[in-house]
């Protein structure tokens, strides 16, 4: 699936990823892949989405559209902003909302797990649209659970956002068997507040 995280710490936010995309049991490395890189830019802010691959193309494209409005500053702004997404991915890109556990589920899921980052801060997004704010790192994806571990040992000793966030994909590459490298990253300044 995916390693994807974003760390915050003395006034960066950073979002870092690895590059393998999966289809089937078809491994797709940076090598032959001409678009590798996880991490898509919406106006200032980096969104990192884990899931289908087709994920990252309807997004860009409804990202790019004009007449949708998106919030990326804040839990609530992300919360309405993909609530307003679902929506268009039902009625433009035939997305079908429906999971596996889809008696347990108490809303229709859109299967988009995200982190995002930005001058405003680390965020996440998942797939029944939920949104969390983070102070110091998060992660979603496959190799997730390695990346909290690794950043959560790095975090206090570790001298930026940078240097956590390539901790944790680092981690997911070396023991998620659907994280490969090369990895990218993008490290922003956060606006005082």
């Amino acid at each position: 699936m995916s390693t994807i995280v974003v760390a915050r710490k003395k006034q960066q936010v950073c979002i870092a990823a690895e590059t393998l995309t999966s289809v089937g049991d078809t491994k797709l490395s940076a090598k032959y892949d001409a678009y590798p890189d996880k991490i898509q830019l919406c106006g200032d802010t980096y969104l990192g989405i884990v899931g289908s691959a087709a994920h990252s193309l309807v997004v860009e494209d409804i990202f790019k559209e004009a007449e949708f409005k998106y919030d990326f500053s804040s839990r609530e702004g992300i919360f309405q902003t993909f609530v307003k997404l679902h929506s268009i991915l039902k009625e433009k890109y035939f997305l079908v909302p429906s999971s596996k556990n889809q008696d347990d589920d108490p809303y229709e899921t859109s299967h988009i797990d995200a982190v995002i980052a930005n001058h405003h801060g680390i965020f996440a997004v998942y797939s029944l649209r939920d949104s969390n704010e983070f102070h110091r790192f998060w992660a979603v994806g496959s190799g997730a659970d390695y990346a909290l571990g690794a950043m959560h040992a790095i975090y206090d000793s570790a001298e930026s956002a940078e240097e956590v966030a390539k901790a944790g994909v680092m981690a997911g590459v070396e023991f998620d068997n659907a994280s490969s490298l090369p990895i990218t990253f993008k490290t922003i300044e956060l606006k005082n507040r």
